[in-house]
């Protein structure tokens, strides 16, 4: 009865741990420039996060900032997450510049690592040009005076209306999730208009993140009875012991991420396109055509979700078209060159957007350039060799080619020429295996002379 008791406890012990089983924290990583595929990420981690029951989930960040889409994205699925989420910059000398900002502050903890920093919150256009109105400001107090002739004082809200929209929205929204958590609202205004940046210790003392930790262990150590509100509730975190799960991209994710870059969009357009001329060039070649069509079909993706100049784009497509033409209207490389540099041109151009994360190295680009300009230089040269061969078929390129003799004769007999047998005549006697050259073609009647060794 004893060892039966001793059983018992043992199993009673054994299910009341498992009733208080570790909870889970999952583990999410922002890295690199923000777009389509990270957002995707991000929020299929938190849906992750709430499906399983995590205690919490901790983004760690290292961003120069990206897109403003995905961001608004990702910051309502952390609105309106039912999981507590802790936005991390780590690990030291990451940043959370831009739409980092944003997210850290819209996050429900806020932390960074030393020698980390956030801000320069400031929207910048596609042109590449920071949403501030100053100049704008400046031309309007050249042209505007006061009845005694003086200058008004600048206006810092003059600009184009579309400046100020940008502008203002981006302040209110800022300020609204700094708010949203009892953070420096102030600060966060001074990121996107001034593009204000801190550091890590000066984030924590001017209350825009709530702790500095250096790793995981002591963040979860730090945040374990911290109080925050969740739907208007007040919750109280529990950390001490939890098991940490690393959330890993699907495969999806992967091939999106990799595909939205602008050199990989590059490299797969050119490859569509000359898949395509390929196929063109060859009919029922079948594998040129369809990875061809594969190709730009991911090439469209990329510059759906890239931010693009089109002016840019159709500088590559005029680049392309004129490398392409000079395959068939030689011009002894101005076509060719004249492409190469236009492709050059487009390409710089069509990623120059100023949003960071999503330029084009442009080492990459003079390297294609110069594949190119290679590749359009043996196309001229092998173009000229052919011309310098002359006729490779009918009577021209019989005539004044050599051949061997087949047998003694002297008039009428066989000769060996480019592969057959023909019927050869000549005046002189020739033996076997000598070489002769043909002089003159008469229907398929050779008329030969020996050749002069």
């Amino acid at each position: 009865m004893k060892s039966i008791a001793v059983f018992a406890a043992l199993i009673l012990g054994f299910l009341a741990g498992a009733a208080h089983a570790d909870g889970k924290v999952v583990v999410l990583e922002l890295r690199g420039a923000l777009g389509v595929a990270t957002a995707d990420y991000i929020i299929s981690g938190i849906e992750h996060a709430e499906a399983t029951g995590a205690e919490l989930v901790i983004i760690d960040m290292d961003t120069p900032g990206g897109l403003m889409a995905p961001m608004r994205d990702i910051i309502q699925a952390i609105l309106n997450s039912s999981v507590p989420v802790a936005t991390y910059v780590a690990p030291e000398g990451a940043r959370a510049d831009s739409a980092g900002t944003y997210i850290l502050l819209a996050s429900h903890i806020a932390a960074m690592a030393p020698t980390t920093h956030l801000g320069a919150a400031t929207p910048v256009s596609l042109t590449g040009d920071n949403v501030t109105p100053e100049e704008d400001a400046e031309d309007a107090t050249e042209e505007e005076t006061t009845d005694d002739g003086e200058q008004p004082e600048s206006d810092p809200q003059a600009g184009t209306s579309m400046e100020r929209k940008v502008l203002n929205d981006a302040i209110a929204y800022i300020r609204g999730l700094a708010e949203r958590h009892g953070r420096n609202a102030d600060w966060a205004e001074d990121a996107v208009r001034d593009a204000a940046t801190l550091t890590a210790g000066e984030a924590l003392e001017q209350n825009v993140i709530e702790f500095i930790a250096n790793d995981h262990a002591a963040l979860l150590e730090m945040m374990d009875g911290h109080e925050i509100e969740i739907d208007g509730e007040t919750v109280t975190l529990e950390t001490s012991n939890v098991v940490i799960e690393t959330y890993e991209p699907n495969w999806r994710i992967k091939i999106l991420s990799a595909v939205a870059s602008p050199e990989i969009v590059l490299i797969l357009g050119m490859i569509g396109l000359y898949g395509l001329m390929y196929e063109g060039w060859n009919p029922g070649a079948v594998i040129p055509g369809v990875v061809g069509v594969i190709c730009l079909l991911l090439a469209a993706y990329g510059l759906q979700v890239l931010p693009v100049n089109y002016a840019g784009l159709a500088l590559i497509i005029v680049g392309l078209a004129l490398m392409t033409a000079e395959a068939f209207a030689p011009s002894f490389g101005a076509l060719g060159l004249g492409g190469v540099a236009a492709f050059v041109f487009g390409a710089i151009m069509m990623f120059d957007s100023g949003i960071p994360g999503f330029g084009i190295s442009l080492t990459f680009v003079i390297t294609i350039a110069i594949l190119a300009a290679l590749l359009v230089i043996w196309m001229v040269s092998f173009i000229l060799k052919l011309r310098r061969r002359g006729a490779v078929s009918g009577s021209d390129s019989i005539i004044g080619g050599v051949g061997i003799a087949m047998s003694d004769f002297s008039g009428e007999g066989k000769i060996w020429l480019e592969g057959e047998s023909w019927t050869a005549r000549s005046r002189a006697p020739v033996t076997k295996d000598q070489e002769v050259i043909v002089k003159k073609m008469v229907g398929l009647t050779l008329e030969i002379e020996p050749k002069n060794n």
